[in-house]
């Protein structure tokens, strides 16, 4: 018996990436993923180094403490490009778990059926990101008027 090689045959093609145009649910779903990865692992890593520092006596939580917590004087240069980095990563970790504890809600609300509609859907994807800055700028408003208070 001989066999015969089949020739394949044209197939439809899935839709790229570049056919669909991006939509807030689209973005807000891949926010989603970069958030929480960020979360992960930024989070894990400053954790980490917070009880390394604990357990390495005060002088290691002194350096942490300077790094991550410690307002710097106008003299610091280098503590003050550390202090100003360190609230610009602590804004977008805030900003972070807003938008991923919103986005999962929203995705806990479409696991049971609700909001499928195009209208809605959007709408949805919308309120996180409004949520998440509103949050985000709220509780850092919070923040720094207890820190101006002590």
């Amino acid at each position: 018996m001989s066999q015969t090689t089949a020739r394949p045959q044209s197939r439809p093609l899935s839709p790229h990436l570049s056919i669909w145009k991006p939509g807030p649910h689209m973005v807000v779903s891949i926010v989603h993923r970069v958030t929480g990865t960020l979360l992960a692992t930024i989070g894990t890593v400053v954790f980490v180094w917070w009880l390394a520092a604990l357990a390495g006596g005060p002088d290691s939580y002194a350096v942490f403490h300077n790094w991550v917590v410690q307002r710097a004087d106008a003299t610091a240069v280098l503590p003050g490009i550390a202090n100003g980095l360190a609230m610009v990563a602590a804004i977008g970790l805030t900003w972070s778990f807003f938008q991923h504890l919103a986005t999962g809600v929203r995705h806990f609300i479409l696991d049971i059926g609700a909001g499928y509609e195009l209208k809605v859907n959007r709408l949805g994807a919308l309120a996180t990101i409004a949520f998440s800055v509103t949050a985000t700028a709220l509780t850092w408003a919070y923040i720094v008027t207890k820190g101006m208070q002590s």
